[in-house]
């Protein structure tokens, strides 16, 4: 069908005969000469019809459209040097047509524009329900051929290290502890259901046992949850587990795999090692575990110091055990008015929209502290308000924004106007890559609606050693990693003892015969040796929405879902027939809402 890609022609094929496939990008007729942009995945090169050589091939190509698939024969010659296109690798030389085939032609309008020159933002609902033109898009072709670069960069690498590619089941059984599964009912098992996997941490850990040592896997993995723009109900993990390593030889080998991927796709030199937070470190100093270190505007603890202050939003916070924190502006006095941080700002907004009740704030003039809300001017003595300059880091100009409450809550607002100000300030450098590992994460966490502890990342994550005999206070020798904000891989060293097994278990409220019933195969496997080990798992899509640069990982799979979970192009999920439930055993409670 071809002898050449289009993208690939250069002068060096100056003369040869070609033949090539692909799409037209789009069709010119300059004065009596038609010019066709052929376009295939590598790239696109100009085809030149002339009607004097080829009156033939001038007659087809005057009905040519946009996106027909054509073959096209002809000679490479060089373009004149005042015609070179620079914007094209093969802006040189063009292909003057001998020989059209239409391999197949356009029925219908096309819903958007393909042509990287027509190329117009578009409906995302309109690209997905279209899919199959949305990825003849440069865009999208691109990404998905970073996609497959980041993929094959991951296999060369871990095979260099001495890790097996392993696949594990699909159809598994559903387990707690996670987000809600999506379930299988198993037709020649009636009324018993297989789950799809979350992910493959049980296998793997059993993979260990089974002595492979390390293994990894470009996983499927399925959650039905709510989605954002970086979820999917089906996702891929590059996922990992590794026998007899420490912790720090695992971050240590996931560090060098990174440098690699950035150094590969986008000719990046990471420096390495990454910094570690410890996961208290980056609450108090950022109010999130995964924070975003390009740029300051940390936050600082003054609980103490406004304890005793009249000022009752902030002593009565400290009183019932929660904190005050201060995020101090640099020039907010004249970046910041008094409209965007009260009641209807839009700073203010971030605030409560987090959960806070709003913001406090503090105005540092050349002569002091001015131009606060009343309550707290009137309660700061001048040593007090000297103490509490010196914490924050206040210089004349700045800007002090105050939450107070639980320390949750105000760590979750205070860490979204961190980002938000970032935003709208212009503090974020560009084209800057900050790492960092965050460390010592909670073993458990207590979930309020179910008045019980939980885990903080997986039942399986091993307890700091130091911790074993204070399970419900203990850290776990858990991981992750985090990019300009953003979790890109987590992991852990995994509890590898059945004993210890059973008593994580017991504490999260599970009963012997639960954790059993549950999770009996696995304490079985380490019982029969279990080496030490631990792995990590990489969401593949938001790593390659970071590397290309997009906001959603939408635009780096080939066929995702909506944030309703639904697929535009094949309209899944939609009914099945009676029959086919009925030879599951299954039958539908579903109502329609009732329409007004």
């Amino acid at each position: 069908m071809r002898t050449h890609y289009c993208g690939e022609l250069r002068s060096t094929h100056g003369r040869q005969e070609v033949t090539l496939c692909g799409w037209v990008d789009r069709c010119r007729d300059h004065g009596g000469v038609i010019f066709i942009d052929l376009r295939d995945r590598t790239g696109t090169v100009q085809v030149t019809v002339d009607p004097e050589g080829s009156p033939q091939v001038f007659r087809q190509a005057e009905q040519v459209r946009n996106e027909t698939v054509l073959r096209i024969s002809g000679a490479v010659r060089l373009r004149p040097e005042a015609s070179v296109n620079p914007k094209l690798a093969t802006g040189a030389v063009e292909v003057v047509a001998t020989g059209l085939t239409v391999l197949n032609s356009i029925k219908g309008t096309l819903p958007f524009a393909v042509s990287v020159h027509d190329e117009e933002p578009v409906r995302e609902e309109l690209r997905l329900r279209h899919r199959y033109l949305d990825l003849r898009r440069q865009r999208m072709q691109r990404n998905l051929a970073l996609r497959h670069q980041v993929m094959q960069t991951a296999r060369r690498f871990l095979d260099e290290q001495g890790f097996l590619e392993v696949e594990t089941p699909m159809l598994t059984r559903s387990t707690p502890e996670g987000a809600r599964d999506y379930l299988v009912p198993s037709r020649v098992c009636g009324g018993e259901w297989f789950a799809l996997p979350q992910s493959p941490q049980l296998f793997k850990q059993l993979l260990m046992v089974g002595g492979l040592e390390r293994y990894y896997q470009l996983a499927r993995c399925f959650r039905d949850e709510d989605l954002r723009a970086d979820r999917q109900p089906e996702f891929t993990q590059l996922d990992l587990e590794m026998s007899f390593l420490s912790q720090e030889q695992i971050l240590t080998l996931n560090e060098h795999l990174v440098a690699r991927l950035w150094k590969t796709a986008l000719g990046v030199e990471v420096p390495i090692p990454f910094p570690r937070l410890r996961w208290s470190e980056a609450m108090a100093r950022y109010g999130t575990d995964c924070p975003d270190t390009r740029y300051g505007l940390e936050l600082t603890d003054v609980s103490d110091l406004v304890a005793g202050l009249n000022f009752k939003v902030f002593s009565q916070a400290v009183a019932r055990g929660g904190v005050v924190k201060c995020l101090a502006v640099p020039r907010g006095n004249e970046r910041l008015s008094n409209v965007r941080i009260k009641p209807g700002g839009d700073v203010f907004a971030e605030a409560t929209s987090a959960g806070a009740g709003g913001l406090a704030y503090i105005r540092v003039r050349e002569q002091g502290v001015l131009d606060t809300i009343g309550a707290i001017k009137d309660s700061l003595g001048p040593e007090q308000a000297r103490a509490l300059l010196e914490r924050c880091g206040a210089e004349p100009g700045t800007l002090l924004l105050f939450g107070a409450g639980e320390a949750a809550t105000v760590n979750k607002a205070l860490d979204r106007v961190r980002q938000f100000l970032a935003r709208e300030l212009q503090l974020i450098p560009a084209n800057t890559w900050n790492f960092a590992w965050v460390v010592d994460f909670p073993l458990l966490a207590w979930n309020k609606e179910d008045q019980r502890l939980e885990a903080l990342h997986h039942p399986f994550c091993a307890p700091h050693p130091a911790d074993v005999h204070n399970l419900p206070q203990a850290r776990a020798q858990a991981y992750d990693l985090v990019l300009n904000g953003l979790e890109v891989a987590g992991g852990s060293l995994r509890i590898h003892s059945a004993t210890l097994q059973q008593q994580v278990l017991e504490v999260m409220g599970f009963s012997a015969e639960e954790a059993r019933r549950q999770f009996g195969f696995l304490m079985d496997a380490m019982e029969m040796g279990a080496p030490p080990h631990g792995g990590i798992a990489y969401g593949l899509d938001r790593l390659v929405m970071l590397l290309a640069g997009e906001e959603s990982i939408r635009d780096t799979i080939a066929f995702p879902k909506t944030q309703q979970a639904r697929c535009p192009l094949t309209a899944a999920p939609g009914p099945v027939d009676a029959r086919q439930l009925k030879e599951l055993h299954v039958a539908s409670t579903w109502v329609e809402p009732h329409q007004n």
